[in-house]
């Protein structure tokens, strides 16, 4: 896991000084792949897992009594392969009648439970995420009913890609290629509830988050709600706009590495965090952008004072000095969430 983010979660008694001076020797120690804000996809590092899940261990609920597929210790690896959006129901050439007898009781189908041992509800699972390597093909829909601008723009449609992975793109039409930019849609840890709650909003615990800076190198921090914290991941995508206005991305099959760590003691997280080596961000879910935008907002407030020894008046206006805000997504009801990314390189250590 990241230096900076386990010196806020576990040093906090600590001098202003003496954090940062650990921070510093962690970052130097640990730093994963470099992310920008609107990073492209990077060349993949050589890791071999520890474990590997299949695609077809998988399940499309949230829920505290979903039985893990594996057990795993923390710092484990493992390789994950996932499903599309549809559980495997679309395949490349799919028509518009293929969409239409989509079977919506399959959707957004996840790979896992995993249950790393140690994580306790109030701990932290830290997820970094090492490889995404999206399948050969993907499809983007459009529903009369679905979308930012459902029952103002009335169609439905379907195109399917065949991936160019030689140029790392995917051509959308004649004359028009995207940069493939893979990650997962969702990834969440278990909520405390034995209702088997829809993998399609995004919530306390992670989600359906669709925030496209989630990428390979990114490590993403997720409050712990119940032993063994059980951690699934999927609704993969090979490129998305921020928002995913028109309710589907590139909606591809992938290939995931990623390491799980326990972080014991320290700040309680409200909600799903992320980094990289260029900025930290905090996330905010609601029924509307507004709160949304506050929340991500607020928790910031509260890293730069817990991480940084600022008051909270400076905290805040170094918010709206040196802080972005991100709307990941808008679509998917009854939630919408919202990034706050803060840049690294203004603090001098």
């Amino acid at each position: 896991m990241r230096a900076s983010t386990l010196n806020a979660m576990l040093f906090t008694s600590m001098s202003k000084t003496m954090r940062r001076s650990v921070c510093l020797l962690g970052v130097l120690a640990l730093a994963a792949c470099g992310a920008q804000d609107a990073p492209e996809a990077g060349a993949k590092p050589a890791v071999t897992a520890d474990y590997v899940l299949t695609a077809d261990q998988t399940h499309n609920k949230f829920s505290a009594v979903i039985p893990p597929v594996i057990t795993v210790p923390s710092g484990a690896v493992i390789e994950a392969y996932t499903q599309e959006a549809t559980g495997g129901q679309l395949a490349l050439g799919s028509t518009m009648a293929d969409l239409e007898a989509v079977d919506s009781d399959l959707l957004i189908a996840l790979t896992g439970p995993v249950y790393v041992e140690g994580a306790e509800p109030g701990d932290t699972l830290a997820v970094t995420l090492i490889e995404l390597e999206p399948g050969d093909w993907g499809w983007t829909g459009v529903w009369p009913d679905f979308g930012l601008l459902a029952g103002e723009e009335n169609h439905f449609d379907i195109k399917t890609y065949a991936l160019d992975k030689e140029t790392n793109t995917v051509e959308f039409a004649d004359g028009i290629r995207i940069p493939l930019q893979p990650f997962a849609g969702v990834m969440g840890v278990a909520p405390a509830t034995d209702e088997m709650l829809s993998t399609i909003p995004p919530r306390a615990n992670g989600g359906n988050m669709d925030d496209r800076n989630i990428i390979t190198g990114t490590t993403v921090y997720f409050p712990v709600f119940v032993d063994g914290a059980l951690f699934s991941i999927g609704d993969t995508h090979a490129v998305q706009g921020m928002g995913e206005v028109g309710g589907s991305a590139v909606e591809a099959p992938m290939r995931i590495v990623y390491k799980v760590d326990v972080v014991k003691g320290g700040r309680k997280l409200p909600e799903p965090q992320y980094e990289t080596d260029t900025y930290y961000a905090t996330t905010g879910f609601a029924t509307t952008i507004d709160e949304a935008a506050r929340k991500a907002t607020r928790f910031m407030i509260d890293h730069v004072v817990v991480t940084y020894g600022l008051s909270r008046s400076d905290a805040y206006m170094l918010c709206s000095l040196a802080c972005d805000l991100k709307i990941a997504e808008v679509v998917d009801v009854p939630n919408m969430l919202v990034a706050m990314h803060l840049r690294k390189d203004i603090f001098e250590e």
